[in-house]
């Protein structure tokens, strides 16, 4: 269930910025588990390398995730792209935009990122994403979720990702604020996790601490009896498919209220 609700305070990858009126946050949860109790991990790759704690132990495992990606990351981590294709019983791709810009419609920065400053550059940033996913093979694995850098929107841009067909990928559990956060800090918080909880952490920094965190919080949950699902397994997508309907030209275009 999809929450947008007006964000006082999140920190997400850096320092806590000055967000700007209706700047929204989405919360989002999956379906309950019915007898077992689940929850559907969420792993950013914002840039960078991958953090092979994180990532080995989620195929050794076979711990299911939605790993959001971007064209920066896709391109410099080539080993890391085809363990993904060849698990497709594991991964799921989210889109995490092309170069990492806030899906925000007004000129600033939000956690030191530069905004994307208007609807089309927020749709030229999905639209990028999601071609780089399909460049790298990774189609089948890709069932519409969309989130933007640093998860922030302004309402315009959710209702012009929507109306594009992307999903918006929110979550109801903040685990490591943009891997900021120390390993037993990190723990602590996927160990608190309740049935339904979509938990965000990142995949991307193997020289911090959290990256620890997230191993051992996971570790955790499955010895409480967690089970560990995909957006898509508690969450209907939109639709499996990796091109935007419309150019983004074509689209602002036939949407003068935007």
């Amino acid at each position: 269930m999809l929450k947008p609700a007006a964000v006082l305070l999140l920190s997400l990858c850096f320092s806590a910025p000055v967000l700007a009126v209706n700047t929204l946050a989405p919360r989002l949860e999956v379906q309950r588990g019915q007898g077992t109790p689940q929850v559907a991990l969420t792993l950013d790759l914002c840039m960078g390398q991958t953090d092979r704690r994180i990532f080995d132990l989620l195929i050794a495992e076979k711990i299911p995730a939605t790993l959001f990606v971007t064209r920066r990351w896709l391109v410099t981590n080539s080993t890391a792209v085809a363990q993904i294709r060849a698990h497709p019983e594991l991964f799921e791709i989210g889109n995490h935009g092309a170069e990492h810009v806030p899906a925000l419609d007004h000129a600033g920065k939000v956690y030191g990122l530069k905004t994307a400053g208007t609807l089309y550059n927020i749709c030229r940033e999905a639209e990028g994403g999601a071609a780089a996913i399909r460049e790298a093979g990774l189609a089948r694995h890709y069932m519409g979720w969309y989130r933007g850098a640093a998860a922030l929107y302004s309402p315009h841009a959710i209702a012009m990702l929507e109306g594009q067909g992307l999903r918006i990928a929110g979550f109801s559990l903040n685990a490591d604020m943009g891997a900021s956060l120390p390993a037993a800090v990190v723990a602590r918080r996927i160990g608190m996790a309740h049935n339904g909880d979509v938990v965000i952490a990142h995949m991307n920094q193997p020289g911090r601490p959290s990256g620890a965190g997230v191993v051992s919080g996971i570790s955790a949950l499955k010895q409480k009896g967690f089970r560990f699902i995909r957006l898509s397994d508690g969450a209907a997508p939109v639709r499996p498919a990796t091109r935007l309907p419309r150019s983004c030209a074509e689209f602002l275009k036939e949407q003068p209220r935007l």
